[in-house]
């Protein structure tokens, strides 16, 4: 049986930080460690091959590109022959991708059971009533597992696209021809960085109150379907149409604040994704009119400083999944604490749920 005694504490700069149940359940137990290091293994090799594609993909675009523009020097052949190369290079991607997207799926699914029976341990041995105990161990490690498999696949997609075409980035950063940007060595590296970086920190101020936001929608909407179950059972005692109003109403006034943030942050996504593509073609296009540089080099730039930048810009694009995350890992934690203090005892403990009337959670009306 696990205890608080047994938890797996990390010592760094003075103080104590508690392995995530998230993490302790799948990578640090001799149960699962195999699949979980073998698992991720195989996955990012996968990635790997991937990214490898990729930038050869990015090269033979440069040549299709130079067809294009310059067609009255080229014959039909050297389209075809461009188009072909692409096709026959990237191919490989879609059984790759296949492949990869099965193992994640499965990898989720081995994580999920993991956790579960990590939980189930726990709960069997409180003696308290512990509310939302069966929605933590069934939602929320689902859903935790589900949201972690796109941002552990994008994350990992990220450092491997960084890795692939920094590189490419910097070589073709010698085309630039802005006088600020063309003394300076990897200048669309540089620039890809601060634009991304700059957009995750407004990100972060634009979105800081979602994540509060979500784990009481969780709350809130948690009340209102347990009455309803409770309900079920019994409409005399329980789900009278005065207490589902009064708990719709957290519901609503929850519900409008989260809408209203929500928004707040779709107006600057949407900016920043209308107005960061831009940023490459405002770098180059002095060197494509001069003749400095050929329109092909110009789109395998756009294409190397647009994949640099997306992975670098995946927080701002899937800023809702990360919310998510952020709010499960929370209300989990305060599960575990919960578990780990009602642990049976000579003394039984109780946390009723209906000690006092049904859970009221206040917020302003919008």
């Amino acid at each position: 049986m696990l205890t608080p005694s047994a938890n797996i504490v990390f010592e760094f700069a003075g103080a104590h930080t508690e392995v995530p149940p998230m993490v302790k359940a799948f990578f640090l137990s001799k149960e699962w460690m195999w699949r979980a290091y073998g698992g991720a293994t195989l996955i990012l090799g996968l990635l790997f091959a991937q990214i490898k594609i990729a930038v050869m993909v990015n090269e033979a675009n440069k040549r299709l590109y130079d067809v294009l523009p310059d067609a009255a020097h080229h014959s039909l052949s050297d389209f075809y022959g461009a188009i072909f190369q692409i096709l026959w290079i990237g191919g490989p991607t879609v059984l790759i991708g296949t492949i990869a997207v099965y193992i994640t799926r499965k990898y989720a699914f081995w994580w999920r059971e993991a956790i579960t029976f990590y939980y189930i341990p726990l709960w069997r041995n409180v003696v308290a009533d512990i509310e939302g105990a069966s929605q933590r161990i069934q939602e929320d490690v689902y859903r935790g597992t589900k949201v972690m498999e796109g941002i552990g696949w994008q994350i990992a997609s990220s450092i491997f696209i960084l890795v692939g075409f920094v590189p490419i980035l910097w070589e073709l950063s010698r085309g630039v021809q802005v006088s600020v940007l063309s003394a300076i060595p990897g200048s669309l590296v540089w620039v890809a960085f601060a634009v991304s970086f700059g957009g995750l920190g407004i990100s972060w101020l634009v979105g800081s109150k979602l994540p509060a936001l979500e784990y009481d929608n969780q709350r809130v909407e948690a009340a209102f379907r347990k009455e309803l179950v409770y309900g079920e059972d019994d409409k005399e005692i329980y789900a009278s149409e005065e207490v589902l109003r009064n708990q719709f109403n957290d519901i609503r006034a929850n519900s409008n604040r989260l809408f209203l943030h929500s928004a707040y942050f779709d107006l600057w996504k949407y900016a920043y994704s209308h107005t960061v593509w831009i940023v490459p073609f405002l770098a180059l296009s002095s060197g494509l009119f001069y003749g400095l540089l050929t329109f092909g080099v110009m789109m395998q730039v756009v294409d190397a400083f647009s994949r640099v930048n997306n992975s670098l810009g995946q927080f701002i694009h899937n800023w809702g999944m990360i919310t998510e995350v952020r709010s499960i890992c929370r209300r989990l934690r305060e599960f575990k604490h919960n578990l780990e203090t009602y642990q049976a005892t000579d003394k039984p403990a109780q946390v009723a749920y209906r000690a006092s009337g049904p859970e009221k959670c206040t917020f302003p009306r919008i």
